[in-house]
């Protein structure tokens, strides 16, 4: 209560995180996980995009989905093309940006000895938070279906599906999260 009441008396009580130096790690796999995405990013960079097609069938439909385009975007970013990895896919600049940030505090924490950790404050306000961005991120990736299409059929019923399928989705998501907290209250 007395976090709520000084993060309130900040302006911050809508914040859903909260970032928090300690003296443990509590994201171990981050800083690994990191090193690992940043040297398959290099080999990307250096090598190239590899001769593989993993897409689902939707998107020879012509619907997008939220990561089309995102190694093509990781591809470009370790380049330095920030603009085309935009393009292809705003994620894949947060994914390199975010493996730097991580690799950073990996150092500073092992330095240190103080971890800086994140901490979910209101876990509602992190799901609408994420939920909303996750929507934006496909409405985009939708709108640039063009560029992100790996053949040369064109599909103009896309939106059409599109609208079918994201509700299922959602309704997916919603009853695995309800199942989950069945599960947890047993």
């Amino acid at each position: 209560m007395r976090d709520a009441v000084s993060a309130r008396s900040r302006g911050r009580w809508w914040l859903p995180f909260r970032m928090v130096w300690e003296d443990g790690d509590q994201h171990r796999w981050a800083g690994p996980l990191a090193v690992v995405g940043l040297a398959v990013g290099a080999l990307l960079a250096v090598l190239g995009l590899p001769p593989v097609d993993l897409h689902g069938p939707l998107h020879y439909a012509g619907v997008m989905a939220p990561l089309c385009g995102a190694t093509r975007g990781v591809h470009a970013a370790m380049r330095g093309d920030l603009a085309t990895g935009w393009r292809y896919n705003p994620l894949s600049i947060v994914l390199v940006m975010g493996a730097a940030a991580a690799v950073l505090r990996e150092a500073v924490g092992r330095l240190r000895g103080r971890w800086l950790n994140v901490r979910v404050t209101h876990r509602k306000a992190a799901v609408v938070t994420g939920g909303a961005l996750l929507a934006v991120l496909e409405v985009n990736q939708q709108e640039h279906a063009d560029l992100l299409r790996t053949g040369s059929d064109a599909a103009p019923s896309a939106w059409l599906l599109l609208s079918v399928t994201m509700p299922l989705a959602a309704g997916i998501v919603l009853l695995t999260v309800l199942v989950v907290r069945r599960v947890n209250r047993a």
